[in-house]
């Protein structure tokens, strides 16, 4: 089929779009009339010539690109850095609009009481529809659990400031909902609103000086966990409440939370010296912290409503009691409750239950030991309330604030720990004397630690050297954290670039030499070996089977009650292999690590480390989970939530509660009754063999083979700047960069990103693809792709990265590496037409998308206004670059071009 090019016929809106339209003419007129009022002279001018001409040279124009090469050429770099602010902004603006139209269509399906694609009704009309019984789903629903793990990586960071002002301009424009119900004052006042966050925010910084803190980047993650996730986390379960009685006809109770949270900020020690004991111990405390605050709002708010006077209405004798056991517990406060609440048993209550979270957050013992007796406190209320007439007065807010203790505890979140291999098997050797330990083999190390633990009392621990102090420092913290926190303040300890079976060990070593050991002795961890890259993936369930078979191990898992949960690495083998390799490992590691967990009888958790783009194992969340192998998904999601794409699915209240319907929903038909997944067919697996094993040999042919490609790497993206970039704590190399190999994965997608090529997201596709074809036939490709959800994900994954990428914009790039861009630039030209023909082929289609043109029009009205971005970075690199990376005004012109690229885009890292 000849392929379609639809780049320059005019771009169409439905029907149910066309507010979203609106709001984004609005708003683009806004920011125009703030340029004109606020930008120096001459920078609205330029921002309305570049985009004319961008938008020419997008409509086949062709002496539009000299065009706006020329506009941008002239500007001066303090206003080329105004021009790239005023794009960036519009991006910022369009991307709040783009969110605040996805809660517009969420109210439309609710209003008509339509299924909306996705949704947790959705979900259990579907699962009315293939018979699974109510029973079976309320089976399902006393085990499964959705666990995003947030971790820091921002490559898109914003301050808490602006998140604030995104908040406040996407509620103003919920309210512009009902512009048609307002009078002209009203709606006058509500415009008032919204370009006074715009303008503010025109105003200020995006980026204070110097790079985050460890501490900064804890603070970015707990806004969204207690600004908006701790609000929208009772209305998640009422909305599956209410999901499942539409479907069923009756109710089918949520009696347990089937969300909860975990950070790695803070706790995340692989390659960041910034991170260890005491992040660990200070991030603690800060959860702490605000979970308190957060109760103490919630009793606040209780207390407003829960007015009941004695002489009004029963209430338990259990209330009355409890006020008067902390009215002995705690004279001095109970001296303070108003003589007036003393008829108002719940306020009574509720005062002193204040004054014992307030006496927890200073350390006095009179305080809440664990959230189970606050929790016990709002179930007396709770149950007063039931049988006393308060069922419309109070109890669905007790019930709430219940569901909020038991999601978020007194810890928030839970938060992992995470270390290198390489330098545990180095503190094991410096502590055991054994120099050689590092560099013996992986059975030799595992038999030396195995006889460590075997014989305790035997063991003489050297001196430690700062690396291992530092390691068994952070043991020692876990320790005090647990008796401080509560266990479920930690989480599992994750081991990096894990080969073995000796690496799991190792950890149960040093948290004895650290003291980490509960009161029976055993190691209070759950222990987690993270596999990375494709040949780990491949060898990791060999070492699972071997972990579970060996004997000092499997006392452990027996103390952990038999769970054993394994980590699996989305970005690093990307990097190593290619998307096609990568993903194909992964997928057959899963099946293989739950044969090898089943065999054990180990419940198996698999953590899925994905990245926010394609190429770092993004995909979209329900196609994710219902493209699991079977058995692989045991009722738990647990993914990394990554600190560049946080905001866009947690920074609206009402985006969050979609974002985790999508995954909860999608859980709960892989789940209930029985997972329904077929095991993929021999001749399927054949097919994605063939695909990742040819991708992966023309990927690394390129990446990892040719001498030239670091520095094709190295001159044709941005990846100079983005190392300077102050938006993390943790160093964007491993160590000194001697190759691909040495660069962390988040940099490495992030720059292929801003110079529009995305090459780990589709490099060797298109060669792995032909090779399928080749051997099996274009019909049996095409139909393992119609049958088999991992395939058809795939597929559509790299569509999507392919229709954002444009080799036109690269070509620019590519001539700063001189010849050696010259030389290579067009083997990626050649492996992208390859790579979009392979697709439409299969999908039988004749232009990319051509399935989503939701995407499709959001990708050619975005481009025209990135254009100009990528314009102004090729020129400021050559020149920058040309006079020694010394120009700081450049330095400044292309740091916010990197933003406003990543914004344009909203894919990064």
């Amino acid at each position: 089929m000849p392929r379609y090019d639809d780049s320059r016929q005019p771009i169409r809106f439905d029907v149910k779009d066309r507010p979203l339209r609106r709001d984004v003419g609005r708003l683009g007129a806004r920011l125009g009339h703030l340029l004109v009022e606020l930008a120096p002279k001459g920078v609205f001018e330029a921002v309305e010539a570049a985009r004319l001409a961008s938008r020419r040279r997008r409509k086949g124009d062709p002496l539009a690109g000299a065009e706006l090469e020329s506009i941008l050429h002239a500007l001066p770099t303090s206003h080329a850095l105004e021009v790239v602010r005023a794009f960036s902004a519009y991006f910022g603006v369009v991307n709040t609009a783009e969110q605040v139209h996805r809660l517009r269509r969420r109210v439309d399906y609710l209003r008509t009481g339509e299924a909306q694609p996705g949704s947790l009704h959705a979900s259990a009309l579907e699962l009315a529809r293939r018979g699974t019984t109510a029973d079976e789903v309320a089976e399902a629903l006393a085990s499964i659990v959705v666990e995003p793990v947030f971790t820091a990586h921002p490559t898109e960071p914003i301050r808490r400031t602006l998140l604030k002002k995104d908040q406040r301009l996407a509620l103003a424009l919920v309210e512009r909902f009902q512009a048609d119900r307002m009078d002209p004052v009203a709606l006058a006042t509500l415009d008032g609103r919204i370009g006074l966050e715009i303008a503010t925010a025109w105003q200020t910084e995006e980026q204070l000086p110097g790079r985050p803190t460890v501490a900064d980047e804890v603070e970015h993650v707990l806004f969204f966990l207690s600004d908006v996730l701790y609000r929208v986390v009772p209305a998640v379960h009422e909305e599956l409440a209410r999901a499942l009685q539409l479907a069923y006809g009756r109710p089918i109770p949520v009696e347990r939370p089937v969300v909860r949270f975990a950070s790695w900020v803070g706790g995340d020690m692989d390659g960041n010296p910034n991170v260890g004991a005491d992040t660990i111990r200070a991030t603690l405390e800060r959860h702490m912290e605000l979970a308190l605050r957060r109760y103490r709002e919630e009793l606040r708010g209780l207390h407003e409503h829960l007015s009941q006077s004695i002489s009004r209405v029963a209430v338990d004798d259990a209330v009355l009691e409890r006020a008067n056991q902390y009215a002995q517990l705690m004279p001095g406060p109970a001296g303070e409750v108003p003589a007036r609440y003393r008829g108002m048993p719940y306020r009574h209550l509720l005062w002193l239950m204040t004054a014992r979270l307030d006496l927890k957050a200073a350390g006095d013992p009179r305080g809440y030991g664990a959230p189970d007796e606050f929790r016990a406190d709002l179930q007396l209320i709770a149950d007063s309330l039931e049988r006393h007439g308060g069922a419309h007065a109070g109890l669905a807010l007790v019930r709430r604030a219940l569901m909020r203790v038991d999601v978020f505890g007194f810890h928030l979140a839970t938060l992992d720990a995470r270390q290198d291999a390489a330098v545990h098997r180095r503190a094991v050797g410096v502590l055991l004397g054994d120099a050689g330990f590092a560099e013996r083999s992986a059975e030799d190390r595992a038999a030396v630690i195995r006889a460590a633990l075997e014989a305790p009392e035997a063991l003489q621990l050297t001196a430690p050297d700062e690396e291992a102090q530092r390691t068994l420092d952070v043991f020692r913290a876990l320790a005090e954290s647990r008796a401080r926190y509560g266990p479920r303040a930690l989480g599992p300890f994750i081991i990096s670039m894990a080969q073995g079976a000796d690496d799991a060990l190792a950890v149960l070593l040093l948290a004895r030499a650290g003291g980490c050991v509960d009161e029976s002795g055993a190691v209070p961890l759950d222990v987690a070996p993270l596999f990375e890259t494709v040949d780990d993936l491949e060898v990791g369930p060999n070492a699972l089977r071997a972990l579970c078979e060996d004997a000092t191990y499997a006392k452990h898992l027996a103390a952990r009650g038999g769970r054993q949960l394994v980590m699996l690495g989305y970005s690093d083998s990307n990097k190593d292999g290619g998307i096609a390799a990568s993903r194909v490992a992964i997928d057959r590691a899963q099946e293989r690590l739950v044969a090898a967990a089943s065999d054990a009888g180990v419940r198996l958790t698999l953590f899925h480390g994905r990245g926010g783009s394609i190429s770092r194992g993004g995909s979209k969340p329900r196609a994710g989970i219902l493209a699991a192998p079977p058995g692989a998904l045991a009722g738990h999601a647990r993914a990394t939530e990554q600190g560049e794409i946080v905001g866009g699915k947690f920074g609206l209240r009402g985006i969050a509660t979609r974002t985790l319907e999508v995954t909860l929903g999608a859980l709960l038909e892989r789940t209930a009754g029985g997972d329904p997944a077929l095991a993929a067919t021999d001749g399927q697996r054949a097919i994605a063999d063939t695909l990742g094993t040819a991708s992966r040999a023309r990927y690394r042919a390129l990446v990892h083979e040719d001498a030239d490609f670091p520095e094709l790497f190295r001159e044709m993206t941005p990846i100079d700047v983005i190392e300077r970039l102050e938006i993390g704590s943790r160093p964007a190399r491993r160590r000194q960069m001697r190759g691909v190999q040495d660069l962390r994965a988040i940099p490495w997608v992030f720059a292929w990103t801003q110079c529009r090529a995305a090459l780990p997201g589709w490099f060797g596709f298109g060669s792995g693809l032909e090779a399928a074809i080749a051997e099996y036939g274009i019909d049996a490709v095409r139909r393992a792709n119609r049958e088999w959800p991992f395939l058809s994900t795939l597929v559509s994954d790299v569509e999507m990265v392919l229709a954002k990428s444009d080799l036109d914009i690269a070509a620019r790039y590519a001539q700063l590496a001189g010849e050696v861009g010259a030389r290579l630039f067009p083997e990626l030209t050649a492996e992208h037409e390859r790579a979009i023909d392979a697709i439409l082929l299969v999908r039988e289609a004749s232009s990319l998308l051509e399935h989503d043109p939701t995407l499709r029009r959001s990708i050619r009205l975005r481009n025209p206004y990135v254009d100009p971005l990528s314009f102004v970075q090729v020129e400021a690199l050559a020149r920058w670059r040309a006079g020694g990376r010394e120009d700081v005004e450049l330095e400044r012109l292309l740091t916010q071009t990197v933003r406003g690229i990543a914004r344009g885009l909203r894919n990064t890292g």
